[in-house]
């Protein structure tokens, strides 16, 4: 599977990202043909190949003429629709813009449609948007994966005069994403930037396992003294078509707990989200028995999980990891069995099916309604695929 990984050790922006994927091989003539099918006049794109800090990359930038009027959500989507360009360049340059308006409402506490697109809404943010969609698909990429972005520090002035960096939409779009500051006074992560890569990208962590192809390094506008400013994208072929993301292991060992209040500390941490919870036996430092208490859970489910434990156990403190995860790609399928309706969770390796399981509670529900063995309407699940 063609697969995408985006280093943003310099932070990332619309122009970054376009710049990137023609430094990695998307060609100048065809990126320029397909983006003149939006019928946008008075624009040109200026490509330049630049040296920085002993590496080289690609400079792009997007010179127009001065626009006088800002553009609504609805003015930019037909722009979008009326164009001819792919299907598939269309729907997701569309909800990229769908996305950056719903940030821009949810801050200015407006709707979509009355949000007004300042910097976003010009003819520049239109051509990386979508230019960037045109490149995915030339390339031939299957999957994106993202590094954890860092955002810059200080202020920056803008069309809604001067904010904190990050700007609120940013942090809006940034919402689930592992950030950190980075140390740089600037703005590294822009709206649009935050827009393209949370649209695009299935998960934010380490390299994935690759077959590298190319490489590919935009070049931001702004000079740093502490990095090159550069957004690096790196190609290949996935080695295993698992699908990848990261998830929050949360541990605590505990020795002083009634093991008979286990069961109701598992259900209530399931209740509040948790994608598993279940414990392991332990010898303690003190020679005691113990139990090790594990939860596993999304990043932005992190705190209520955290302080459950703390409410529902003894523990004075808890260990956080954040963990690359491989899964398998999933889909629910219901069946008929003679003893009614059941789900089946089926699980593909590319597009291999390598497992099926039956839903547990589903025929578990059909054993107790028919009382019949559960082995029973396990196998009969089964047969009905």
């Amino acid at each position: 599977m063609k697969t995408a990984y985006f280093d943003c050790s310099s932070g990332i922006a619309g122009d970054m990202v376009l710049g990137a994927l023609v430094d990695a091989g998307l060609d100048q003539t065809f990126l320029n043909k397909e983006l003149k099918k939006l019928e946008i006049r008075d624009w040109k794109l200026d490509i330049k190949k630049i040296k920085r800090s002993q590496l080289r990359g690609t400079h792009l930038e997007v010179k127009t003429k001065p626009e006088h009027h800002h553009r609504h959500l609805k003015d930019i989507l037909k722009i979008i629709r009326k164009s001819k360009l792919s299907k598939d360049v269309k729907q997701l340059s569309s909800r990229i813009f769908k996305k950056l308006a719903q940030a821009e409402a949810k801050v200015h506490g407006t709707s979509i449609d009355k949000v007004h697109f300042h910097e976003v809404g010009a003819v520049d943010a239109i051509i990386d948007i979508v230019g960037s969609c045109i490149g995915l698909e030339k390339l031939g990429i299957q999957q994106v994966f993202c590094s954890p972005l860092p955002t810059g520090k200080g202020k920056i002035k803008c069309a809604h005069g001067t904010l904190p960096i990050p700007t609120p939409a940013t942090i809006e779009l940034l919402k689930g994403v592992p950030i950190y500051s980075g140390g740089v006074n600037g703005e590294l992560v822009t709206p649009t930037g935050a827009a393209i890569i949370t649209s695009i990208a299935s998960s934010f962590g380490d390299i994935p396992r690759l077959r590298l192809e190319a490489e590919g390094r935009g070049a931001g506008t702004r000079l740093y003294p502490q990095i090159p400013n550069f957004l690096r994208v790196y190609l290949g072929q996935s080695l295993v078509p698992s699908e990848k993301d990261a998830i929050v292991q949360i541990e605590a060992n505990i020795d002083d707990m009634d093991p008979k209040s286990y069961d109701k500390v598992i259900a209530s941490l399931m209740k509040a989200g948790a994608l598993d919870a279940y414990t392991i036996p332990v010898l303690m430092k003190k020679h005691r028995q113990g139990v090790q208490l594990v939860v596993l859970c999304t990043p932005d489910n992190r705190h209520p999980i955290v302080t459950r434990v703390f409410e529902l156990t003894t523990t004075f403190g808890v260990r956080v990891y954040l963990v690359p995860r491989e899964k398998l790609a999933r889909k629910f399928k219901t069946v008929k069995t003679k003893y009614g309706k059941a789900k089946v969770k089926v699980g593909q390796l590319g597009q291999k099916t390598v497992t099926i399981a039956p839903e547990y509670e589903d025929y578990k529900r059909l054993a107790r309604k028919h009382r019949i063995p559960i082995q029973k309407a396990y196998k009969e699940t089964l047969r009905s695929l």
